[in-house]
């Protein structure tokens, strides 16, 4: 403590005050204040209960033989000094009141510091002024406000040219004649959007590791890969939806190791991607159950005695509901998906994680109704009409695609043309990721991280014996028939900066190249952002391309995002697209 050493002093002081006094009144207004003194200097922690009656007892025996001396005047012998002791026969009246209004001061101020800490930890006064459950709640949310510009390249094809059918729009309104002007891709005009998302989490701790999370935000229900609300809706109200919502279960062990994690629900994606959106846009939520076990190889305290958490093997396995039918669960349509992987931290704070994965979808291909289908009189021509088509062809459409995926129709519209399309392809996707967190430039990183994955259940040969080449449209282009390279999509990426941005002046810039191929993954849950295109602003697969980006904090949670997307077809008609992305970001 501080005061220590002026305590002990003023308390010799006190003392030897008390020793010289000649008054009664004076005697005993200096032994109150000595011992009270000598009271607080034991609540203090200065000395211990011996040793202040060692003190007072000592002071008192002085007191008596000065007292009694002084009386018979008999001259005290004459004592040596030490040369670092100071001896103060007589102290003033007003120096012993300001020395008292010192300690006063010095103890007050300790005082309340030392309750006002313990009323902030203990919160005193909180739980009888408001309810206990209100403790359990907590807020969250994030501001998004983007100006998002997107450039065609000058030597796209054009509509009307070979050019490429918005699929999503047909499937919306039926029929390739109802979907009129609208029935091809924009690939020559560019656009200028004003944007904004907004997300409001609340997380409620329902029991000992048991929490309730559930996340508002803005966008459309229709669009399960993007919370943007475009500005420009002539005044009307934003749609604010549900976003998530989920159950999640920790188990932690007796060393507060986490080894087990069970959500139920709408939540988060359970799997690892290294920051990667080749198979899943950032902004998906799964619906389903999901569960992940972990392991440290090495006991919690040996890994803390050597730095670093170790390495930690982990397992995930989940079943998510896609689409389900009203009538027979045998058209419901599922994704099952698994994955293992190794986290690793070092204990000179760079970390390890890779992950490898499998995803298989059930019941997601198109199943044309079979009455539409002569392939004796007329082979090359579907023939049914989607006024009477089945109800397990009619469940067999996507409720939501982007654009790339090989599809073929699933009924024509009865006064002639294309009606409604479906997946051509079995999706049964190998996923691998690795990222790798270099802070030898602490506290800056270095982040390198790649991303492959390949659909296993394409087989060109089943596609074509089951809806005949002719049938098959890939990127809107009849009788396109997919290889093998198709199947494959990969990434790779740096960042280096601040590992968060949300402090005025941290930053941190990254560059990515990838490449999908048309059925390397489902379209409908990769990146909505790369290489946009269509009436609603979808992404999809068969693009390859970069993006350059960065970003660079303001103030506290408040930070900008710069990005420059390029990306361009793979396989068909020349489409390439560049977009420009300014995001001014906050959360709170």
């Amino acid at each position: 403590m501080d005061h220590k050493k002026p305590l002990i002093a003023l308390a010799l002081l006190c003392v030897a005050g008390f020793s010289q006094a000649g008054e009664k009144e004076e005697l005993l207004k200096l032994r109150n204040t000595t011992t009270s003194l000598i009271k607080q200097l034991v609540k203090q922690g200065v000395l211990t209960d011996k040793m202040a009656a060692e003190m007072l007892k000592q002071a008192e025996i002085d007191a008596n033989q000065q007292v009694a001396d002084a009386k018979a005047n008999v001259p005290k012998e004459k004592e040596v000094v030490p040369a670092d002791e100071v001896r103060v026969a007589y102290v003033p009246d007003f120096v012993k009141d300001e020395i008292r209004q010192q300690v006063r001061t010095e103890l007050k101020n300790e005082v309340v510091s030392d309750v006002m800490q313990k009323a902030k930890k203990e919160k005193w006064g909180i739980p009888d002024a408001l309810p206990d459950w209100v403790n359990r709640f907590k807020l969250s949310g994030d501001m998004r406000i983007r100006e998002q510009s997107t450039f065609m390249a000058s030597d796209n094809t054009a509509i009307g040219n070979g050019g490429y059918m918005d699929w999503p729009t047909i499937n919306s309104v039926g029929t390739l004649a109802n979907a009129g002007q609208n029935a091809y891709v924009n690939t020559l005009d560019d656009r200028h959007q004003a944007r904004e998302r907004f997300r409001l989490g609340i997380d409620v701790n329902i029991a000992n590791n048991l929490d309730a999370n559930v996340r508002l935000a803005t966008g459309n229900i229709t669009n399960p890969i993007s919370t943007n609300q475009s500005l420009g809706n002539y005044g009307n109200r934003y749609q604010f939806d549900i976003d998530r919502a989920f159950l999640k279960y920790n188990a932690v062990n007796d060393k507060k190791f986490n080894w087990l994690t069970v959500m139920g629900g709408r939540t988060p994606n359970p799997f690892f991607t290294g920051g990667s959106e080749v198979v899943w846009d950032e902004d998906l939520s799964f619906e389903g159950i999901v569960g992940t076990v972990r392991h440290n190889l090495l006991d919690s305290s040996l890994s803390d005695s050597i730095g670093g958490s170790g390495p930690t093997i982990f397992g995930t396995v989940g079943m998510f509901p896609l689409q389900t039918s009203s009538g027979l669960s045998t058209r419901d349509k599922w994704l099952i998906g698994g994955q293992t992987g190794l986290d690793w931290g070092f204990d000179n704070q760079d970390s390890l994680k890779i992950g490898a994965a499998y995803f298989d979808y059930n019941n997601i291909t198109a199943k044309p109704d079979p009455r539409g289908l002569d392939f004796t009189n007329n082979p090359n021509n579907l023939t049914s009409n989607c006024i009477t088509n089945s109800p397990e062809s009619t469940q067999s459409m996507p409720q939501f695609m982007q654009f790339g995926n090989t599809l073929t129709p699933i009924c024509n519209d009865p006064n002639g043309g294309l009606g409604t399309m479906g997946l051509a392809s079995d999706f049964k996707i190998l996923n691998f990721n690795a990222l790798y967190d270099l802070a030898l430039f602490s506290p800056h990183h270095l982040k390198l991280s790649g991303d492959f994955a390949k659909n296993l259940g394409f087989n060109s040969n089943d596609i074509n014996k089951r809806y005949l080449v002719q049938n098959v449209y890939g990127m809107g282009i009849a009788g396109y028939n997919a290889d093998s390279a198709s199947t494959i999509a990969w990434q790779v990426k740096a960042d280096i900066g601040w590992p968060k941005v949300d402090v005025a002046g941290h930053w941190n810039v990254f560059g990515l190249y990838k490449h999908v191929g048309s059925d390397a993954v489902l379209d409908a849950y990769t990146d909505s952002d790369f290489h946009q295109a269509g009436a609603s602003n979808l992404g999809g697969t068969n693009v390859k391309g970069w993006v350059l980006g960065g970003n660079y904090g303001l103030m506290k949670n408040v930070w900008v995002t710069g990005k420059w997307f390029s990306g361009n077809v793979i396989t068909g008609p020349q489409f390439g697209v560049d977009m420009m992305q300014l995001d001014l970001n906050t959360h709170f």
